[in-house]
């Protein structure tokens, strides 16, 4: 509403007769008697105090009686029902008209994201464009060369529970002048961090620690609280190989300082042949020094049984295995005692429940199961017994039976042959030379059956990536896993700088399946 109030001709038959001077006794300014001036502060009135008359509506303060008369003196002001009936009139529209004004005010307001004259919020100012993508810089990794060149460290494949088995090896230490223990450390947590996600086991050979090349006291506790929960939650075994009164003493001090749980996965292992009950013996690279002071002991302390020495089966006792034997034969055996059947039953039976009961299971084939089931499952097999994998209701009892099956081939899938040609094309090729030497070597050179059994199990995993999201296994936390099972060398132990290439193989054959499986032969799921 305008400050120039509204001006109200009520009219009369001599026309509208000039203002005359005076006051009001609410302080207006005397009007004609026809004319009524309304100010803007009376049409502004709350509208919660509702008027006693009409005229109260207009916005007189006075009493009727108190208004000018037509001659400019204050007499009684009756004005007939029609004026008054369009004074009203006249009001209410601009009423209205005021109304409507505030309501276009306020939409376009709105519109505008802000009120006028007030401060905005921040979600009403317009957003600033958006930032460019920050550029994805790979983490750098420090260089451990001059710690790795010993081979202190180092990675001997599963064990026979289907665990990355980690070994350190004492006699290689160089002197404390010669070596940092500190980067010792971090090359120590730097292996680990690739495995501590997945259950582990840690083989510590003890034997050629001396004075020389023993780190100090101070650095073993150091080394302790660094190696926090996170490297202790999936440690499952550490298996300290010829233990002397040293050891025994140290046990003593950390004892107070060692977690209970901890103290139960410590293992005292006084010769090799009681390590081959729990590892892949052939797997270890033992260094020499070790393998002929274990001889020395051996001579002086005979063991109580010459039955601790592994077998790559636990049932494959005989020369010639039973016709039922699934663990420890090639496929060749398995094609022939199985009616010409290429894909072993083991993967067929593993590969079915898990494709209904586990390919949505958190972390499958990265945990361990029971090793006593493994165990009494793989007789079952070789037996040739039905195992009821519904009954059993365990995926992760099938994943480890899936991985032992591959782990103990007497080849492995991807053949002895083809180790140091998979060595050449990560070492020698990258970007697409490397992708088509990939596809030459799985579909021109792996033997026929090889290559069934091969896609049928890649096949499969690409089911198991389609739930990463549930089981949290992508292609390359399987690649990890399943890498070590499909290849390995005759002449050496796995070792840290032969895993990478073989994992990165794997991880090919995951991601480019379709691109490298184009044989017309074959099986799938």
């Amino acid at each position: 509403m305008s400050d120039e109030g509204i001006l109200i001709d009520f009219g009369s038959e001599s026309g509208p007769s000039p203002p005359v001077a005076g006051q009001t006794a609410g302080g207006s300014a005397a009007v004609g008697a026809s004319q009524v001036f309304l100010g803007a502060s009376d049409t502004s009135r709350k509208a919660e105090t509702p008027p006693t008359n009409l005229l109260d509506d207009f916005g007189f303060e006075t009493a009727p009686s108190a208004m000018p008369g037509p001659t400019g003196s204050y007499q009684d002001f009756e004005p007939d029902d029609e004026d008054m009936q369009k004074a009203a009139e006249r009001v209410r529209q601009r009423r209205h008209k005021s109304k409507r004004k505030q309501e276009l005010e306020e939409a376009a307001r709105e519109a505008e994201g802000g009120a006028i004259g007030t401060i905005p919020r921040p979600t009403d100012l317009p957003l600033p464009p958006a930032p460019p993508a920050p550029v994805a810089r790979p983490i750098p990794v420090e260089d451990f060369s001059d710690v790795a060149k010993h081979s202190i460290v180092e990675l001997a494949g599963d064990d026979s529970y289907g665990r990355k088995v980690i070994i350190f090896s004492c006699c290689r230490l160089p002197t404390s002048k010669e070596l940092d223990h500190q980067r010792l450390l971090g090359y120590l947590r730097q292996t680990l961090d690739q495995y501590v996600e997945n259950d582990y086991v840690l083989v510590y050979f003890h034997y050629g620690l001396n004075s020389q090349n023993k780190p100090n006291f101070k650095w073993l506790i150091q080394a302790y609280r660094e190696f926090d929960r996170k490297y202790k939650k999936n440690l499952k075994a550490l298996y300290i190989v010829h233990p002397t009164n040293f050891i025994k003493i140290l046990w003593k001090i950390f004892k107070p300082i060692i977690s209970v749980k901890f103290g139960r996965k410590i293992m005292y292992v006084n010769l090799l042949s009681e390590l081959k009950e729990h590892l892949y013996f052939d797997q270890l690279e033992v260094p020499q020094p070790v393998l002929e002071h274990d001889k020395r002991l051996l001579e002086r302390n005979k063991p109580k049984s010459s039955s601790t020495f592994y077998r790559q089966s636990p049932d494959a006792t005989d020369e010639q295995p039973r016709p039922t034997q699934q663990f420890g034969v090639t496929l060749e055996f398995l094609k022939i005692h199985n009616h010409g059947e290429p894909l072993p039953k083991v993967m067929q039976e593993t590969t079915a429940y898990l494709r209904q009961h586990g390919v949505e299971v958190e972390g499958i084939f990265r945990r361990s199961a029971n090793a006593k089931m493994v165990k009494e499952v793989q007789k079952m097999y070789n037996e040739g017994r039905t195992v009821n994998w519904m009954e059993l209701g365990d995926p992760h009892l099938a994943a480890a039976i899936l991985k032992t099956f591959l782990r103990e081939m007497p080849e492995p899938l991807i053949t002895f042959q083809l180790y140091d040609e998979v060595m050449r094309i990560h070492g020698e090729l990258d970007g697409n030379d490397r992708l088509m030497a990939t596809k030459e070597l799985i579909s021109g050179k792996l033997p026929e059956l090889n290559y069934v059994v091969l896609k049928y199990l890649v096949d499969f995993l690409e089911e198991v990536i389609l739930y990463s999201e549930e089981n949290k296994m992508t292609a390359q936390n399987l690649s990890i896993v399943f890498g070590p099972n499909l290849l390995w060398s005759t002449n050496q132990a796995a070792s840290l700088t032969s895993l990478g290439p073989i994992n990165m193989f794997t991880l090919r054959l995951l991601e480019h399946h379709q691109e490298l499986f184009i044989r017309d032969w074959g099986t799938s799921p």
